[in-house]
């Protein structure tokens, strides 16, 4: 009965070694068995485990807006070091990385032209975080579109227009083009409306009604005082720019808008007139 038992176990043993030293061939210089794929996603779990474990330890006494910049960042270190574990275990586990790499380099190659725009995207994503030249909240300018930054993904920064629309932004264009942030100095911004009025027009009276129109409207700050500068002599007409600051930048345009009624309105009842582009025209008869 005891040799009996034995012999089971033998016969269970030599079974198992063997499906663990199965073999999937790939060509003559790659191949891996059963027990080295085991092997690689217990390393990888094992890995995954680590990395956790590390991403708690280190954010449990930080701020949240701390906290989340560096779990962002940390999602990137996280990829590249499965990534590294990855082919670790695949050399430990007798499989020939040398090999691998040599008989994809063709496929490598494409797939690294095809993904060159994915990680410029990525390590742009690292700079804005480490830099801290674009925080969420922010209300940035870039190619002439203005959005408030809703998130800062691997990929894309998100921003919701003034229209409540929403722009994804590929992460590069902010390391090759001229961003805006209207709020870096804080959410407190310098905006203005530009008039002409006709030639002759008394000017203080037209500085009084400009910084009286700003007085009646809510949205625009009383310190700094709103500003009239008599911008140029213009062709046609005398020019005037009305400076004024606000709390919220997304509501500008409305406030330009409500300006200009304001203005108009008060130029009519004060007989100021709004000119427009007038030309001399001289016909000379040929004797």
């Amino acid at each position: 009965m005891q040799d009996s038992l034995e012999k089971v176990k033998e016969a269970i043993k030599e079974e198992t070694t063997s499906i663990l030293d199965y073999t999937f061939k790939f060509s003559d210089e790659i191949s891996i068995t059963v027990k080295g794929l085991i092997f690689v996603a217990v390393a990888l779990l094992l890995t995954a485990f680590a990395l956790k474990l590390v991403r708690r330890f280190v954010t449990r006494k930080m701020p949240e807006n701390d906290k989340v910049k560096f779990i962002s960042v940390f999602s990137y270190i996280r990829w590249l070091v499965f990534l590294v574990i990855f082919l670790v275990a695949m050399d430990a586990s007798g499989v020939n990385v040398t090999a691998v790499f040599a008989a994809s380099a063709v496929l490598l190659i494409g797939v690294g032209l095809a993904l060159q725009t994915l990680f410029q995207d990525i390590i742009s994503g690292i700079f804005i975080l480490v830099d801290k030249s674009v925080h969420v909240g922010d209300i940035i300018e870039l190619d002439s579109k203005v959005g408030r930054v809703l998130d800062i993904r691997l990929r894309t920064t998100r921003a919701v227009t003034i229209d409540n629309k929403v722009l994804v932004i590929p992460n590069h264009l902010y390391l090759t083009k001229i961003l805006f942030n209207w709020t870096e100095n804080g959410t407190e911004t310098r905006e203005s409306v530009s008039v002409g009025v006709a030639y002759g027009s008394d000017v203080e009276l037209v500085k009084k009604i400009l910084i009286d129109v700003t007085k009646d409207h809510d949205k625009i700050l009383k310190i700094p005082e709103p500003k009239v500068l008599f911008a140029d002599f213009g062709d046609s007409s005398l020019n005037f720019k009305l400076v004024f600051s606000l709390n919220n930048s997304f509501e500008t345009r409305f406030v330009q808008s409500d300006l200009r009624f304001a203005i108009e309105k008060a130029f009519r009842e004060h007989n100021i007139s709004i000119p427009f582009p007038q030309r001399d025209v001289h016909l000379y008869q040929n004797q």
